[in-house]
C-alpha cells in the first residue's frame, strides 16, 4: 500500500505538468490542425527564460507573468506568418496538414540550434524551495507539489475560459468543425492563430515548472513533444479535458514503470501510444 501511494502521488506531481504540457499540444493540434514537433521548443525556451530570469534576482513563478505572454506573442505571430500562408496555399486540410508538420520540423531544428549557440548542450539547474514534504508514507520536494498545484491551477483556469467566454467558445467551435464555425461568423484565422499562441504559453508555463523542479537543457524539448503526443491521443484529439485527465494518467503509469525499471519509463510512452492506436484511437474523451 505505502509503495502504491507513492506512486499515485509522485504520478500526480509529475502528470500536472504533463497535463499541462499536453492542453498545449492539443490546442495546436486538435484544433489548429498543426502537429507542432516543435512544440517542446517552446518548453525549453520557456525553461531558460526562467532561469535566466531568476538570476537576476526574480522569483521563477514570478517570471510565468513574463514568460506565457511573450511565448504566446511568438505563437501568434508564427500561426499567422507562417501557418496560416500555407493554410491558405493548401487545397485541402489533408495537405495542410502535412505541409504545417513538414514546416514544424524546419522550426524545431532551427529554435534548437539557435538555443545551443545561446547556452550550448550543458545541463542547468538552479536550487528553489528544495525542501521535503510529508505526503503520504513518503517525503516528497516543495518544489514538485507547488509545480503541480500550479500547473492544475492553470489547466482549471484556461477550461473556465473555454467554458464561459465568447472566445473559448469560438475555440470549440472551430475545434469542431473548422468551414462551419467560419460560416457562422467565427474568424478562423485569428482563432486558429490564439489557439497557437495560448498552445505556446502553455509550453512556456511548463517550461518555468520543470525548471524549477528538474535540470534543463537545450535538447529537452522532444521528449516532452512526445510525451505530450501520447496524452493528447489518450485523452482524445482536441479534447482539452482528455489531454487534462490523460496527463495525469500517464504521469501515473510511467512513475510506476520507474519504480520498476527505470530504463523502461521512455519505452513506456511509445508502448502506451501504439495498445491506444491500436485499441481506442479517438482517446477517452474524444468523439
Amino acid at each position: 500500500m505505502d509503495l502504491f501511494l507513492n506512486i499515485f502521488i509522485g504520478g500526480l506531481l509529475i502528470g500536472g505538468i504533463y497535463s499541462l504540457v499536453s492542453m498545449g499540444l492539443s490546442l495546436q493540434y486538435g484544433v489548429g490542425k498543426v502537429y507542432n514537433i516543435a512544440h517542446g521548443e517552446f518548453l525549453m525556451f520557456g525553461a531558460f527564460i526562467t532561469y535566466w530570469l531568476q538570476s537576476m534576482g526574480v522569483n521563477p513563478l514570478v517570471a510565468v507573468v513574463i514568460n506565457a505572454p511573450l511565448m504566446f506573442i511568438v505563437g501568434f505571430i508564427l500561426y499567422r506568418t507562417v501557418f496560416t500562408g500555407i493554410r491558405v496555399r493548401s487545397p485541402n486540410p489533408g495537405v495542410f496538414e502535412s505541409n504545417g508538420m513538414l514546416a514544424a520540423f524546419g522550426l524545431y531544428f532551427i529554435v534548437q540550434n539557435i538555443a545551443v549557440l545561446i547556452w550550448g548542450s550543458t545541463p542547468y539547474s538552479y536550487q528553489y524551495l528544495n525542501t521535503s514534504v510529508a505526503l503520504g508514507p513518503s517525503d516528497f520536494h516543495l518544489n514538485r507539489i507547488i509545480a503541480a498545484v500550479f500547473a492544475i491551477a492553470i489547466g482549471v483556469i484556461f477550461y473556465i475560459f473555454l467554458a464561459s467566454t465568447r472566445s473559448g467558445k469560438a475555440i470549440r467551435a472551430a475545434a469542431q468543425d473548422t468551414a462551419t464555425a467560419g460560416l457562422m461568423g467565427v474568424d478562423i484565422n485569428f482563432v486558429l492563430a490564439m489557439c497557437f499562441g495560448f498552445g505556446a504559453a502553455m509550453a512556456g508555463i511548463a517550461g518555468t515548472l520543470i525548471s524549477v523542479c528538474y535540470p534543463i537543457q537545450t535538447t529537452m524539448g522532444l521528449g516532452y513533444t512526445v510525451i505530450a503526443t501520447v496524452v493528447i491521443t489518450l485523452g482524445g484529439l482536441g479534447s482539452i479535458p482528455g489531454s487534462f485527465i490523460g496527463g495525469f494518467i500517464i504521469g501515473i503509469i510511467t512513475t510506476g514503470v520507474a519504480y520498476w525499471e527505470p530504463g523502461l519509463a521512455v519505452a513506456a510512452y511509445y508502448i502506451i501510444f501504439i495498445i491506444l492506436l491500436l485499441v481506442r484511437p479517438k482517446g477517452i474523451m474524444g468523439r
